[in-house]
């Protein structure tokens, strides 16, 4: 049951320290941590130096912040007073900053002082707080205090919270406003994707701005009483396996494309203490069986795929509550309905491709799309949120992805799904990543084209004709690719997922 009102910052830490966990560990960074006590003074003291300025409920405040302990206190400070955080990538340039404050009306902004140029470009009109330096009219929040200590503003559990800015590879980015309820609905539909045990110490690759790390990383250990690791820089495999061995992660949290590119390094299991372990989770793009399996035989832990769109954070998941099938993308999270259609609806028996639309009347769900309601009302519609993925399920009502409606493309009239093919290609020992898209043809319409990265030491003249003979007996003939290219990397997205545009222009 969602509450009538509800706070994010109050659910996730005032909560806490009230039921005695004060004294437990909220972060873990290299070189420090903080006691859920602590984060909650910090969090207050930084509260009450935003409203202090004029910070005020329901104002929008840009947060351009990459992952660090400052983002956390900014956004839970934010939250507690009622003002809205607009989370946007930190490396996102000038004019990507200009539209998104033009775009949200935010009237302030919150960042680092080593990246504030682009925001403080803007100081006539926006307020700006910074951390880790100081800049002459803009207001320093390294040891905020001395102002009087608010209490969590009462929000209304459909009061909006937060704004999250897609990444806009296919136009202007989209704002997509999120609810405090928001908390309590992916709360505990994380809770019961993946129970928490106790000693947890959750770390999610990804930057805090996209809303699955955000939960992952932040919201979602808080809010369960266990630790989330930091992982500040880049996340190269080394780096991210080098933090799993020293702050202990439990749960490690990213996209296919790291995974992929873990796997990709002979022996890297073999560098790091990995034993802390106990599942890893993957979302963003297909993780393809064949990446999973070669996971489970070399680091020996699961990795649990789950699906989400940031409309709503996840819908449904693999976790330790039913057998992983590799390559699928789970079950429905309780109180969240799913359903593969066709085109007036009516659902599709197992083993049919279509339609994948998730229930709009999820609390999880956003509020809808910032100063775009003909945009909301695209995708929102016959009490249905079109995904624009293709989907097919199994008996056992597990879901699987077929690939996007746009993706999906016909070869000699025949439907074909580019994520089974890449899959068969991922099961190759000398292939780290594969991308599969159309090429036009007039005589069959289009011709099956792969674009493969091959691992160190693989790549050879003769390697695309010996994949289409060992996908020959693997798949079917009319799926082989007619094209096998190689490549030394995809083209990706600033949150790993591959361009698939870009690859079919290339």
């Amino acid at each position: 049951m969602i509450p009538e009102r509800v706070n994010i910052a109050a659910e996730v830490l005032d909560r806490q320290v009230a039921e005695g966990l004060g004294g437990r560990t909220a972060f873990v960074w290299d070189g420090g941590g903080t006691t859920y006590a602590a984060l909650l003074d910090r969090v207050r003291a930084v509260a009450g130096a935003l409203a202090a300025a004029g910070v005020r409920r329901g104002m929008k405040v840009l947060m351009r912040m990459p992952n660090c302990i400052e983002f956390a206190v900014s956004f839970l400070g934010l939250a507690r007073i009622g003002a809205i955080p607009v989370l946007v990538n930190s490396l996102l340039g000038r004019e990507e900053v200009d539209y998104v404050l033009d775009h949200s009306g935010a009237e302030a902004a919150v960042t680092l002082a080593e990246i504030a140029g682009p925001v403080l470009a803007h100081q006539d009109r926006v307020r700006t707080f910074l951390w880790r330096g100081e800049h002459p009219g803009a207001t320093r929040l390294d040891g905020a205090g001395g102002a009087d200590a608010p209490a969590p503003t009462d929000t209304a559990s459909d009061e909006p919270a937060f704004m999250v800015y897609t990444s806009g590879t296919t136009g202007r980015p989209k704002g997509i406003v999120h609810a405090h309820r928001w908390v309590v609905a992916l709360g505990e539909a994380n809770r019961y994707r993946v129970p928490p045990e106790p000693g947890d110490v959750a770390l999610a690759t990804g930057e805090w701005s996209f809303i699955s790390a955000l939960g992952h990383n932040v919201v979602f250990p808080l809010r369960n009483g266990a630790t989330g690791a930091i992982l500040e820089g880049p996340a190269r495999p080394e780096r991210v396996l080098a933090a799993v061995e020293r702050l202990g992660v439990t749960l490690l949290y990213s996209v296919a494309t790291v995974y992929r590119r873990i796997l990709a390094i002979e022996g890297i299991e073999d560098r790091y203490d990995l034993s802390s372990l106990r599942g890893c989770s993957a979302t963003g793009e297909a993780l393809e069986a064949a990446t999973w399996e070669e996971f489970k035989r070399r680091v020996g832990c699961d990795i649990w795929e789950h699906y989400g769109v940031s409309e709503m954070q996840m819908v449904l998941g693999q976790g330790p509550r039913h057998p992983v099938r590799p390559g699928s993308i789970g079950k429905p999270i309780p109180g969240t309905a799913v359903a593969v259609t066709d085109e007036s609806y009516g659902e599709l028996p197992p083993g049919e491709i279509g339609r994948f639309l998730i229930a709009a009347e999820s609390p999880g769900f956003f509020l809808g799309y910032h100063r775009d309601p003909a945009m909301t009302a695209r995708v929102v519609h016959d009490g249905w949120y079109h995904t624009g993925d293709l989907a097919w399920r199994d008996g056992d009502g597990y879901y699987w992805i077929a690939g996007r409606e746009d993706d999906c493309f016909k070869s000699r009239g025949i439907f074909i799904s580019p994520y089974e093919i890449e899959n068969a290609l991922r099961g190759h020992p000398a292939v780290a990543e594969a991308c599969v898209v159309p090429l036009p043809d007039a005589e069959i319409g289009n011709r099956i084209r792969a674009v493969v990265v091959a691992r160190a030491g693989r790549a050879g003249p003769d390697l695309g004709e010996e994949l289409r003979e060992d996908l020959r007996g693997r798949i079917a003939r009319y799926k082989v690719p007619h094209v096998i290219e190689l490549a030394e990397s995809l083209p990706k997205s600033a949150v790993g997922k591959v361009l698939r545009r870009e690859v079919a222009g290339g």
